[in-house]
């Protein structure tokens, strides 16, 4: 099989953050074979889809076929093959790093992602590639990572650590399922522009 990087998201039942995350994230890549993207709950609702509003969201924003989604429960195997791993809030990203200590620079926060993505520059960008020298997509991608990880030692962390996190709306209305995506979509979008930004430099 040719490298891959992979993208996972993660949230409790796998039926309303992680798969929006994971839809939206697919369909920005959509144009690079060497992205996959999956999702999975550290507690699933194994085999259900997305609940009305999340399906809703997902095709205001153009997503095509949510309903395909099947609920999926996180395995150690699976996070082993994630270059970045993007849990819906600081408990998950905790589930994560307990299941598999050994990934934790890859795993992340989506808003966490986010944040530190915004403070990356491109000159930060061009001093990691030059230090490392990728030589594929899946290596600049890599590269990115690591860099935007970087920034922990660095950015400033928010005044409420549950800035850092998306909203669970699963038995809530629809109110606070536009919340949640309110709080995750722009967590996508800088996620998105970081890794094209990746894309785009010359090793």
């Amino acid at each position: 099989m040719p490298d891959q990087f992979t993208i996972l998201t993660v949230c409790t039942g796998n039926i309303c953050r992680s798969p929006l995350a994971q839809l939206l994230l697919a369909q920005a890549f959509a144009g690079f074979p060497v992205v996959r993207v999956a999702s999975m709950g550290t507690r699933a609702i194994v085999g259900a889809g997305m609940p009305p509003h999340s399906l809703a969201i997902a095709h205001r924003y153009g997503v095509q076929s949510p309903e395909d989604h099947v609920s999926t429960q996180m395995t150690a195997g699976e996070l082993q093959t994630g270059d970045l791993i993007l849990a819906m809030s600081r408990e998950h990203a905790r589930l994560v790093a307990e299941m598999n200590p050994r990934i934790s620079t890859k795993i992340f926060t989506v808003r966490e992602f986010a944040r530190l993505a915004d403070a990356t520059t491109d000159t930060d960008l061009m001093m990691e590639f030059k230090a490392v020298r990728p030589d594929s997509a899946v290596t600049k991608l890599r590269t990115g990572v690591t860099c935007v990880g970087l920034g922990r030692g660095t950015t400033q962390s928010p005044a409420d650590p549950a800035l850092d996190d998306v909203v669970d709306p699963y038995g809530h209305g629809q109110g606070v399922y536009e919340r949640s995506a309110n709080e995750l979509i722009p967590a996508v979008n800088s996620t998105v522009s970081i890794l094209h930004r990746a894309l785009s430099l010359e090793s």
